[in-house]
């Protein structure tokens, strides 16, 4: 390589790592000015991200309903017809005529159609109905049903 070439390649290296030195001294002192100079409102924009985090955070704990529906498998041996558990059904004091209702009503029937089929008004019915309710817990005539199964007393 003659000279002259020698010297173009060194020239443009030496150049090369000037113009790289002064991009560092140049990030350098912008570090310097974002960092040093605005320091207070980095530390205030930090400060206010995280409250606003815990704000949210807290305020989910807080408005969470301590409602949760909770799935339970019932064993049930194959072949034998299914029977409510008498015990439960005692302890919840449901009497028999009110799960019997309950049984009417997780067939689907309403309340007109189970009082024509037990031969009684749709008052005694509205009545049963609210009572088992009121013993299981339930809002609704579905919560009712779901209750009844989870608690044994419905297949």
């Amino acid at each position: 390589m003659p000279n002259s070439r020698r010297r173009a390649v060194r020239d443009v290296v030496v150049y090369g790592v000037c113009g790289g030195a002064l991009i560092a001294v140049l990030k350098l002192a912008e570090y310097r000015f974002l960092v040093v100079e605005h320091s207070v409102e980095i530390y205030g924009g930090l400060i206010a991200a995280t409250f606003a985090v815990l704000g949210i955070w807290l305020g989910r704990k807080l408005t969470q309903t301590g409602e949760r529906i909770v799935g339970k498998e019932v064993s049930v041996r194959a072949g034998e017809p299914f029977a409510a558990d008498d015990k439960i059904r005692e302890d919840l004091g449901i009497t028999r005529r009110e799960l019997e209702i309950l049984e009417l009503i997780a067939q689907g029937m309403s309340n007109r159609e189970i009082a024509g089929k037990l031969y009684v008004s749709e008052n005694t019915v509205k009545t049963h109905s609210s009572r088992v309710f009121d013993k299981l817990g339930a809002k609704r005539r579905t919560q009712a049903v779901q209750f009844g199964k989870e608690f044994g007393l419905l297949p």
